[in-house]
This record gives structure tokens, sequence and C-alpha cells, in this order.
């Protein structure tokens, strides 16, 4: 049997399917997965692995901002990354991030994504390259604050490596919860 990827759009996700991915979220962060990570996540395309034992793996883009050296890039920002205890190991993530990266690449000016330390061997294995530079958000109360937690595990991915200036910061759009 050949496992695939099926990506869909959350309108098109029924209610079944989208408890078993806030079901596979909340096991695989072992409890530490809320209410705002779980809205991050809603609203853009979403990529699903079924196997046997049902869904094995998850991950969804979804559209933000991002301000670099004046201009707001239109940015996938690669969310609710998980694949089912059982099934790691297999390959299952990067088929999810490949169904990602091609709606990444074919959508946005920029790809970005927040990593713990275990997903970042995952992204950088398929070219997420560390943003060196200095990380902020625009925030609704304090204007441009700094993020500086943030920096060392925010990745991007872009056609537009070569224009992209470490020397100048990335200004994420506010969201609640984790800004990144």
């Amino acid at each position: 049997m050949t496992t695939r990827a099926r990506t869909a759009h959350t309108a098109d996700l029924d209610a079944a399917e989208l408890r078993a991915v806030r079901a596979l979220l909340d096991a695989a962060f072992d409890g530490d997965f809320g209410e705002d990570d779980w809205d991050h996540g809603l609203g853009g395309i979403h990529a699903l692995v079924h196997d046997g034992s049902g869904l094995a793996a998850h991950g969804a883009v979804v559209m933000r901002r991002v301000r670099h050296r004046g201009r707001w890039l239109r940015t996938g920002y690669v969310e609710n990354v998980a694949v089912r205890a059982d099934a790691r190991r297999t390959g299952l993530g990067g088929l999810v991030m490949a169904e990602l990266e091609r709606v990444v690449d074919r959508a946005y000016d920029l790809g970005a994504l927040s990593a713990s330390d275990d997903g970042a061997r995952l992204y950088t294995s398929r070219g997420w390259e560390p943003w060196p530079g200095r990380v902020h958000a625009l925030s609704p109360r304090d204007g441009i604050v700094r993020l500086p937690d943030e920096e060392g595990g925010t990745y991007v991915r872009t056609a537009l490596a070569g224009s992209l200036d470490p020397g100048q910061e990335l200004v994420f759009d506010w969201r609640d919860g984790d800004v990144l």
C-alpha cells in the first residue's frame, strides 16, 4: 500500500476529521497544545496522512504577513505538524512537509515556521534555514516588539533567499497565544 498525503482546506474537513486532527495534536504535544495553538492551524491548507489505524500525520500552512526591509510578504506559515507516536521515523513527517512546501513554494513569497529542537532536524533536512537575524511582531498595543525567545527557532524557506537580509528584522503579524 502506498502512503499518500491528502490536502484540503479547513472548510473541506468535516467535524470528524477535525476531531481526529485535534486528538492527534493533543497526543503528540503531550497535553501542551491549547486552544490558541489549535486556532493557529485553522483557515489554511492541511496535509493529512492516514494508515490502517487512522490519522497518522498532519500539518497545516496558513497565511500570515511578515515585514522585511519595508515590504509586507505574503507568508505561508507552517503549523500543527505532528506524527502519531507509533508512526514516527517512518517518513510521514517528510510526506506532510512535501505537501505543505508545495503550497508554500507556489502560493507565497516566504515560508516560515517555529521549530522545536526535535522538529528542527526534519525542517533543516528539507532545506528550511534558521533565520539568523532578529525576530519581532507588530503588537496591537505596544507597536513593534522584539521576540528574543523566537530567535534561533524561527525557520524560513523562500525563493527570495538572496533578497532577505539577516541584518534586517522579520516583523510578524500579531496573533493571540504564542505569536510564533
